[in-house]
This record gives structure tokens, sequence and C-alpha cells, in this order.
């Protein structure tokens, strides 16, 4: 079974830095795309960036040259967040479709990570 297990969320003062990492186990399979999604108290979850097996990224323009997505390796990614806001504050998810061999994409999430993000 595919899981998502994120890490390195926590509260920080605005301006300030961190970075969340994603880490895809659960057997044989291939990732067409993987990145992050969050949700805000009240809010709809939305992408925040998502980066796929062509090397193509998309990134929200809330984040654009603040938020970088990298792959490190073929089943991990991370977010480096910089120059953090108040409203940058929510619940971040690592987000992948996955396919393994024979099958088609499903769409897997991780538990959430809480970012706090303090004025």
């Amino acid at each position: 079974q595919v899981q998502l297990v994120e890490s390195g969320g926590g509260l920080v003062q605005a301006g300030g830095s961190l970075r969340l990492s994603c880490v895809a186990s659960g057997g044989a399979f291939m990732i067409n795309a993987m990145g992050w999604y969050r949700q805000a108290p009240g809010k709809q979850r939305e992408s925040v960036a998502v980066m796929t097996s062509g090397g193509t990224t998309n990134i929200a323009d809330s984040v654009k040259d603040r938020f970088f997505i990298s792959r490190d390796a073929v089943k991990n990614t991370a977010l480096q967040m910089n120059n953090l806001k108040p409203e940058d504050t929510a619940v971040y998810y690592c987000y992948a479709k996955i396919r393994r061999i024979g099958d088609r994409n499903y769409d897997y999430w991780g538990q959430g990570t809480q970012v706090t993000v303090s004025s």
C-alpha cells in the first residue's frame, strides 16, 4: 500500500523559513506527479506546488519567488518555504499521482503537517 509521509512543519515567525519533506513508499510504482497542497481553516484545499515526472512545475501565484519545490530522489519531494507570511498558515499535504504497472493513475495524500506563521 502506498504511503506518503511528511515532515518538517512547525511554528515560525513571519519572514522565517521552513522546509517540508515527503517520502513515498509501498512497493514498485511510478510517480507521474508529486507536490504539495494546503488547507487553511475555513478554506478549500489549494495547490501550492506540483512537479510532474516530465519536469513541469506549477507554483501558486501567492507563493511564487518564496516557495521552491524539488525532487530530491525518485520517491521524495521537498518544499522550501522562505519569507513566510501569516496567510501561509495551513495544514500542508503531500500529494502524488501514482501508477503501478498495468494499472491506472491514482491520487495519494499524506496525513498533513501543520505550518503556523506568527505575525
